[in-house]
């Protein structure tokens, strides 16, 4: 048995334990010093305000909206033209996706093989767990900014040492024992045919698996979603040896998607398109989210959210998943009591908010009015 005395020790000569009033995670961000940016949504990443990072050559900033706290981690580091940053190892799998710029990453194992690639605006990549990576710009004017995710924050409450995860100096270090391939990760993403049984999201067989996808603008390998309405397209993606996932969902111009909930700790980036989110608890104000290229949007715990497209070209959202534990939700829904609202359903000022919207642009709505009357009703694939 141990007894606090004076000095803040306890009789054993440990720390006393601090006061559960925060998670370790958000003490080492506030020890760094670094703009952190809270509430509901970030409207742009490319002119967020950003801090100087001296130990990692670069400004910085940390994004925490709500429903990340001790899940997951988002921040924002911008590269300067023509620099390259001091090389990082991370004890943790990190994706990246670039919000703005282009230009190369090398990752290496102390003592190992090292691999090169480049890449450019709305590029998603994976830093694999325990090896060093660097970033570099090739662009000779223009800085390049990267949105960073990963599940730090329950590293953190599980062990409080951050500096026992991040090395940011030399690289002979003894490497620890997990290895992979270089060449065979950083190959073109492949198709993974997976039986339903063994997908937590219901509607989906088959995932793109890779480390690294070059456009998610561009993406093209979707596959139609009837769940969630609008006639839109959707696609699974994961990272060969990583728990982290994401997927992208893609829907036609002057439509929206049925209002749906789930767990917390989500990161959603916008790669192309025109719209806002609205998000609400059950029973309260809603929360209008304006997004475009580079916005970000999260959330929080068992929140209703909605996506609307008000543009003319389809709209995208790539969506950054926590761990399976907070997955929280249910594909299969029938009513409001679960997880998604059918447009049957719906206030109808959702619907009235949206032709306002359009209106503004000269634009009208292209859902059908069967789709609010029939609950069995079934957009058309759309080419898109």
């Amino acid at each position: 048995m141990t007894s606090t005395i004076a000095d803040g020790t306890t009789s054993g000569g440990l720390p006393v334990p601090p006061r559960r009033l925060k998670f370790t995670h958000d003490r080492w961000m506030e020890s760094l010093g670094l703009p952190i940016h809270s509430g509901y949504y970030i409207e742009d990443l490319r002119a967020l305000t950003l801090g100087r990072w001296e130990e990692r050559g670069c400004d910085a900033a940390f994004i925490q909206l709500e429903g990340q706290q001790g899940i997951t981690e988002t921040r924002i580091s911008e590269v300067p033209a023509r620099a390259v940053l001091p090389p990082v190892r991370l004890a943790f799998d990190e994706v990246v996706f670039v919000a703005q710029g282009r230009g190369a990453t090398t990752i290496w194992r102390p003592g190992g093989e090292r691999k090169s690639f480049e890449w450019g605006e709305n590029s998603m990549f994976l830093l694999p767990r325990h090896h060093f990576h660097q970033f570099s710009n090739t662009s000779g004017s223009r800085p390049a900014r990267l949105l960073h995710y990963n599940y730090f924050p329950l590293l953190l409450s599980a062990s409080p040492d951050p500096q026992a995860f991040i090395t940011t100096h030399r690289d002979d270090l003894a490497s620890p024992g997990y290895v992979v391939d270089l060449e065979a990760l950083y190959a073109e993403p492949a198709l993974k045919q997976i039986a339903l049984e063994d997908v937590s999201w219901k509607r989906r067989g088959a995932v793109w698996v890779g480390s690294f996808f070059p456009d998610m603008s561009a993406w093209d390998k979707l596959t139609e979603t009837r769940n969630r309405g609008a006639g839109g397209r959707s696609v699974a993606m994961e990272f060969p040896g990583s728990e982290i996932s994401c997927h992208m969902s893609m829907f036609p111009p002057r439509t929206y998607k049925k209002a749906h909930r789930h767990g917390p700790g989500r990161a959603i980036v916008i790669p192309a398109g025109e719209g806002y989110s609205v998000m609400w608890e059950e029973g309260k104000d809603k929360v209008i989210a304006p997004w475009r290229p580079g916005s970000l949007i999260t959330p929080p715990n068992k929140w209703f959210h909605q996506h609307f497209n008000v543009g003319m070209s389809p709209a995208r959202y790539l969506a950054f998943h926590p761990p399976l534990q907070f997955d929280g939700h249910a594909e299969k829904v029938e009513d409001r009591a679960r997880d998604q609202i059918e447009y049957v359903d719906e206030d109808p000022s959702v619907r009235r908010m949206f032709e306002a919207e359009l209106a503004k642009r000269g634009l009208t709505s292209v859902i059908p009015d069967e789709a609010y009357t029939r609950r069995d009703y079934e957009f058309a694939p759309v080419a898109i």
